[in-house]
């Protein structure tokens, strides 16, 4: 590889990361006013002026922000919002295959995946506001790419090592509430139980699933509660890096379903 190239491979890289990193920005400046709009109790008698204030400006930015996020993807990516499917043919290869792609248009399926994947399975247990991060994701998948030598053929062993990776990154920044029937997301670190439900629905879907008998929020609840017994020994082995101990653990929950 000559070094043009590599001086290429590496501004498109950190181009990337600095695109991811902005929508981050706008994302957290979202979430903190999306919390302080409860700042007087939705509208209380017993709260202070001043939290009705902040309350009440928070809720217009709330509104705002949100307002513009939606046009601006309808007008520039309508496609932006649209989860990559695990039920998607060979969806498991794809994933593992875009670990590599810098984009700068759009986000590699790997970063795409598992960003709105997770948001899509914090959503689904956990009360607004939320945070997921998706320059945490991308630095993850960076970070699987900067070893290929050590990608496994094996798929298990391949969705261990993001898994890890992922888990690690901390891209499950702030979760609300859970709610009821998901206290187990919490036993550890979210961003092991969330990450670790998004791994194991691409094994679990393998090449595809009737989607008209599942949709994407069943079936990672359903991937959700096949893990909730093994999430310690998961915590266990993420803690340890211990790749070989993680896919063990998703093949015995492999083989429960």
């Amino acid at each position: 590889m000559s070094s043009a190239i590599r001086i290429d491979s590496t501004l498109t890289s950190h181009a990337v990361c600095a695109a991811a990193g902005m929508r981050d920005g706008l994302r957290t400046a979202h979430y903190y006013m999306r919390d302080m709009s409860n700042a007087d109790g939705q509208g209380k008698s017993t709260s202070t002026s001043l939290s009705r204030l902040v309350g009440g400006m928070a809720r217009l930015a709330d509104r705002f922000l949100s307002w513009a996020a939606d046009f601006s993807v309808r007008l520039l990516l309508p496609q932006w919002r649209d989860l990559p499917s695990p039920f998607a043919p060979h969806m498991l290869e794809e994933v593992t295959r875009a670990i590599s792609e810098n984009r700068l248009v759009r986000t590699s399926l790997f970063t795409a995946y598992f960003f709105r994947a997770s948001r899509h399975i914090v959503e689904h247990c956990a009360e607004a506001p939320i945070l997921v991060l998706e320059h945490r994701v991308d630095a993850a998948r960076r970070q699987l790419a900067a070893f290929p030598h050590q990608a496994s053929r094996d798929r298990v062993t391949a969705i261990a090592e993001a898994l890890l990776a992922l888990a690690q990154a901390g891209a499950v920044a702030r979760i609300g509430t859970l709610k009821p029937g998901y206290a187990f997301m919490t036993k550890v670190d979210p961003n092991i139980s969330v990450m670790a439900t998004a791994c194991l629905a691409l094994l679990l879907a393998e090449d595809g699933k009737p989607i008209e008998t599942l949709n994407e929020d069943e079936f990672f609840a359903i991937a959700g509660a096949l893990l909730s017994s093994r999430l310690p020994a998961m915590a266990k082995a993420v803690h340890a890096n211990d790749v070989a101990a993680l896919a063990r653990e998703l093949e015995s929950v492999r083989a429960l379903y």
